[in-house]
């Protein structure tokens, strides 16, 4: 395993997982490049989520989607850390919670609160698809989202009759760093980078639309589609690549150790420059 990336360049998108996703490439030869394609806005300071959790704690609520744990989590203590946590723990307690994966899950259960259903694939459009198996007709349901949108399932929802209160969890915005950023953009059009990992969908949106700003779209998309190994953590990550006709690679399990593992057997049967 020890330097079978070397002569390779991977670069990496992330934020908050950069050091660790950087070290994992580092340790298999790979030279690693950082450039950071968005930022968080830290939880206790988004006024918005903030008063997306007020609108939830207006009405009943008759479902809960939990997308993520990180995000769940983070929501109920950003809740606590606003002085409303308990009071939405037990407002949600009336609720059916669906959680989109084990993670998910634990979360809802570390807040002290009862799944109702868990996808087994971890997949949006099987906790869509079993919502829809119910009559939502006039049905409150909260949709906790981690960094995409969801619109399309925002959507569906609604035209089955249901209220949907979005609660955006991690907004995100351009990096700290833009010059980073660029630098890693102008890298992958030198022809420098072959594998561009990406862990989440605002990383993606923002690398090409970062591109796109800057005049280098149109070129980005040509050399991603023909020359660089593009791997997305899961299928919510990799729809703004699949929206551009960038071809790309999507591990098993949506996990950083998978995604890491992909790229680490898909790269060598590339000749490195």
């Amino acid at each position: 395993m020890q330097d079978v990336l070397s002569g390779f360049t991977v670069g990496v998108t992330a934020e908050r997982k950069a050091d660790e996703i950087g070290a994992l490439f580092a340790r298999r030869g790979a030279r690693v490049l950082f450039g950071a394609a968005m930022h968080t806005v830290p939880l206790p300071e988004d006024g918005e989520l903030a008063a997306a959790t007020e609108q939830v704690l207006a009405a009943p609520v008759d479902f809960v989607v939990a997308v993520t744990g990180v995000g769940f989590r983070g929501w109920i203590e950003a809740a606590g850390h606003n002085g409303v946590g308990d009071r939405l723990v037990a407002h949600l307690r009336g609720a059916e919670v669906l959680a989109r994966g084990a993670k998910a899950r634990g979360a809802v259960r570390g807040a002290g609160l009862v799944d109702a259903w868990t996808s087994p694939t971890e997949e949006s459009g099987e906790v869509l698809a079993h919502l829809l198996e119910h009559d939502l007709a006039g049905k409150r349901v909260v949709l906790q989202v981690h960094g995409d949108p969801m619109l399309s399932f925002r959507e569906a929802l609604r035209a089955a009759g249901a209220e949907v209160v979005p609660v955006t969890v991690y907004r995100w915005t351009d990096p700290v760093d833009l010059a980073a950023l660029d630098r890693l953009i102008d890298a992958v059009l030198g022809g420098e980078v072959h594998a561009l990992p990406f862990t989440s969908a605002p990383a993606a949106t923002n690398f090409l639309a970062r591109a796109d700003r800057t005049g280098r779209g149109e070129r980005l998309r040509e050399v991603l589609r023909d020359d660089v190994l593009v791997a997305c953590v899961g299928p919510v990550t990799a729809a703004p690549i699949a929206a551009a006709g960038i071809p790309h690679v999507i591990p098993e399990r949506s996990r950083t150790a998978s995604l890491v593992r992909l790229v680490t057997d898909e790269l060598p049967q590339r000749a490195p420059a």
